[in-house]
């Protein structure tokens, strides 16, 4: 309220920027706090964007400024002060409940005109006049279009309109859109311990997807045509949530609009991270108001799946160094399991609330534990483990796993020159924020791949590595449905450009974990599980209708030629997964030296069309024997889209398009294509930046497989 400074005439607002630095460093003296040691010290003392001041995939540049528009907001008469929805579904029907809350500063009569609109157009509109401060609206939805996450149905928007009008002069509106669904976190004790999983209209969801972090570290340059380009890359790659991780801002409204309206559920971090907070009464006020505003301003959203209170805190108070001390481990409990779950249940109550990620559900239980709640599993990467590490276990949720690759030489090249393009240079490691983790990427690479012959070569393979190790996470849990229901990797996106843990860098490049994240989140996936000479093939269905086609397998040696082959026909029911086939193969590989000229094809189609497949080698890639591939191209053109037909005459792995004069997201890239076959990979013209020839597709189109890069 700011009538009582105003004065008729000019009036001038007056803003002090002061620096976050020089004010956490004081407040650190004050109450030292623990904090990652990525980050600058004390940045837990101030309500700003906390990966700002630095994390362990972004720079320490704690900006200042108004960087949000401000807008000072006149009313005449009365004005709404709260819109509230909620929804009460039975069967072919829902409820809608619109409680409007006002103020009024008038004696004369007004009136609450509320309005829902269908998908279709049908609108239906109720009048409430001489209203009291709170008033409800209660509309019946006969045969309701529910609304669905990616790849489990559409996502039609009803819209709602608010108007508080004195006769015919409308006072003050709000405006939403709203998808009627019912979206919970189900858990249930069952044989392995509880359940963790997103449930949709009834139907428990496998959560696929990754974690979303700020977009760019000057925050400004944030805009909703960029965030659509990433949400549409992930609704491409068959993602159907995204984690909005918690050391980071709450995002723009059009963010939440935009996971609407392409069907991703978001589970959304309060802003807390990695930290120990001191609970003064001022801290705690602040941090209720933060959270009241949070969750009235996204709480109509069709999207929202959970509110979650933190990242890593109550991981961090059982396994991490966090100070020992009572009063500071009681204001955690005070702060996520009492004040913020309170405002949640006032404001937002049909929102499934969790105190941590991880947790198994609060009060420093074992919050990391593999049969309940959600994991962050980093013993792959952190720990040095090996990538069949993940097959040990059998987590109920995975929130966060990850691991590192470089981006691609276009990205390198924007802030390097060319001395500085070795991975252990000054530039480079100062474009690694993880401690050491050149290293490790090389520490990885040594035991999977050969030495690359050149920087470029360990850019493309750094890029293969992290996409397996990904690939074996997923397909693990994806066999597993039913004991787990989410595989969200770490991470999406970055903020600036960096060697780091996203399947999508900086300038928006798919990385090759993105097409990969295309093919291990697909509806329908076979995956092959090998162990020495054996290996299972296993098919994922999590679509909603049943499929029935052919399993088929072909043990080929490196020049493709097929040893013993066989295929297996089937109906696999939805939302379920099915063993197809067990094969023993120890008669075809009896040593070493079969092994290195022997991999498995595999996959399932239907009707003639492949829907997935894969390979299998059953030696590291780097004691395989690859003969030349011989990769050809012959580049087409349609009316809406270029197709390039890859065909090779022996076994090629990770066959990489990549186009030198323009940056385009292909329908498919880095598969594997066995000798004798063809693939075609598409380009559709609506998705480049202007109009393109097929001369010059042609000219900058490169390729390479994994044999060329050693």
């Amino acid at each position: 309220e700011i009538k009582p400074f105003l004065k008729p005439g000019f009036n001038k607002i007056v803003i002090i920027l002061k620096s976050p630095l020089n004010y956490i460093r004081q407040r650190q003296e004050l109450t030292p706090s623990w904090g990652t040691t990525d980050a600058v010290p004390g940045f837990q003392h101030i309500r700003k964007a906390h990966y700002m001041f630095g994390w362990d995939w972004g720079p320490q540049i704690p900006d200042t400024g108004i960087w949000r528009d401000i807008t000072i907001k006149g009313y005449h008469m009365a004005r709404l002060e709260d819109v509230y929805i909620t929804q009460t579904h039975s069967t072919s029907q829902v409820q809608l409940n619109v409680r409007v809350r006002t103020t009024s500063w008038n004696v004369e009569p007004l009136s609450i005109e509320t309005s829902v609109v269908s998908p279709g157009g049908e609108k239906n509109t109720q009048i409430i006049t001489n209203h009291d401060p709170e008033n409800e609206f209660f509309f019946i939805i006969e045969n309701p279009e529910l609304w669905w996450p990616n790849g489990y149905g559409k996502q039609p928007l009803y819209k709602v309109a608010v108007n508080l009008k004195s006769v015919a002069t409308v006072l003050d509106s709000q405006h939403f859109q709203i998808g009627l669904r019912i979206l919970t976190v189900k858990r249930q004790q069952d044989q392995w311990g509880e359940s963790f999983a997103f449930e949709v209209n009834g139907m428990s969801i496998f959560a696929m997807g990754a974690d979303y972090i700020p977009e760019d570290n000057l925050l400004a340059r944030c805009n909703p045509s960029r965030t659509e380009r990433l949400i549409r890359d992930c609704v491409e790659a068959n993602f159907n949530c995204l984690r909005v991780w918690g050391g980071g801002m709450y995002p723009d409204d059009y963010f939440y609009d935009l996971c609407d309206r392409y069907g991703l559920i978001v589970w959304q971090d309060l802003m807390f991270a990695c930290a120990v907070y001191v609970m003064t009464q001022d801290f705690a006020d602040n941090i209720r108001r933060e959270a009241n505003d949070i969750m009235k301003r996204i709480r109509h959203h069709a999207c929202l799946g959970l509110w979650c209170g933190n990242n890593e805190m109550e991981m961090g108070w059982v396994d991490w160094d966090f100070p020992k001390n009572p009063k500071l481990r009681t204001d955690y409990i005070k702060q996520f399991e009492v004040l913020l779950p309170s405002v949640a249940r006032e404001i937002d109550p049909q929102t499934f609330y969790w105190p941590a990620s991880p947790s198994s559900g609060g009060s420093f239980d074992n919050p990391n534990a593999e049969n309940s709640g959600d994991v962050h599993y980093w013993e792959v990467w952190h720990g040095l483990k090996p990538f069949t590490d993940y097959r040990r276990f059998y987590f109920r949720f995975v929130s966060e796993f990850g691991f590192q690759s470089f981006p691609g030489l276009k990205t390198i090249e924007s802030f390097t020159l060319p001395e500085d393009r070795n991975i252990f240079s000054y530039v480079m490691e100062k474009h690694q924020k993880n401690k050491a983790a050149n290293g490790k990427i090389l520490y990885y690479l040594s035991d999977n791949y050969k030495y690359p012959k050149d920087f470029d070569s360990l850019l493309y393979t750094s890029q293969i590595l992290q996409a397996e190790a990904i690939k074996y996470g997923v397909e693990h849990w994806r066999r597993n449905r039913g004991r787990c229901m989410g595989a969200i990797y770490w991470q999406l996106n970055d903020c600036w450009p960096v060697a780091s843990w996203s399947s999508i860098d900086y300038f928006g490049r798919w990385k090759a974990l993105h097409y990969y994240a295309k093919r291990f989140f697909a509806p329908v996936l076979l995956s092959a599980c090998e162990e020495g000479t054996k290996a299972t093939l296993v098919l994922t269905n999590d679509s909603l209708e049943p499929v029935s086609g052919k399993n088929f397998w072909r043990l080929r040696d490196h020049e493709s030629t097929t040893i013993w082959e066989g295929s297996q026909a089937m109906t696999v029911e939805p939302l379920s997964v099915f063993n197809c086939e067990s094969l023993d193969l120890e008669k075809f590989l009896p040593d070493m030296n079969s092994k290195m000229k022997t991999f498995l094809e595999y996959g399932f189609e239907i009707d003639g069309e492949i829907i997935s497949s894969g390979t299998v080698l059953f030696v590291k890639p780097k004691h395989f024997e690859f003969r030349d591939p011989q990769i050809q191209l012959e580049v087409g053109e349609n009316q809406d889209r270029f197709v390039i037909s890859v065909t090779a005459v022996n076994y090629a792995k990770n066959i990489e398009l990549i186009l030198a004069n323009m940056d385009v997201v292909l329908s498919d890239n880095y598969f594997d294509l066995p000798g004798g076959e063809s693939k075609e990979i598409e380009i559709i013209k609506s998705c480049l930046s202007g109009p393109v020839t097929i001369d010059e597709i042609k000219r900058g189109l490169k390729i390479r497989s994994l044999f060329d890069a050693f």
